[in-house]
């Protein structure tokens, strides 16, 4: 896992880690964190960008059930969709 100076990278409060092609977003002190699967890239110029981008809401602990899941393309829109999702998830009682 990626850190900066020894601590995980911060959004909104909350730690945002990539490993490989997944990025894990939120508490897992939490009821439920953000997961994002990236699925293809896409060349623009030189550089390779995420493409397909599966969003998942997922339990944390020993459950590790996903409770809402789907598909965007393009790392931002998969991401403000997922952090919305996430938010709704945690609101719950």
């Amino acid at each position: 896992m990626s850190t900066v100076n020894g601590k995980y990278m911060m959004y909104r409060g909350k730690p945002l880690v990539r490993e490989g092609q997944q990025l894990c977003y939120g508490n897992m002190n939490d009821k439920y964190v953000l997961v994002l699967g990236i699925m293809s890239t896409k060349k623009v110029g030189n550089k390779e960008l995420p493409d397909q981008i599966m969003i998942m809401i997922q339990r944390t602990g020993e459950d590790k059930t996903v409770v809402k899941s789907g598909i965007k393309n393009g790392l931002q829109e998969a991401f403000d969709y997922g952090i919305i999702w996430l938010e709704t998830e945690l609101a719950k009682k």
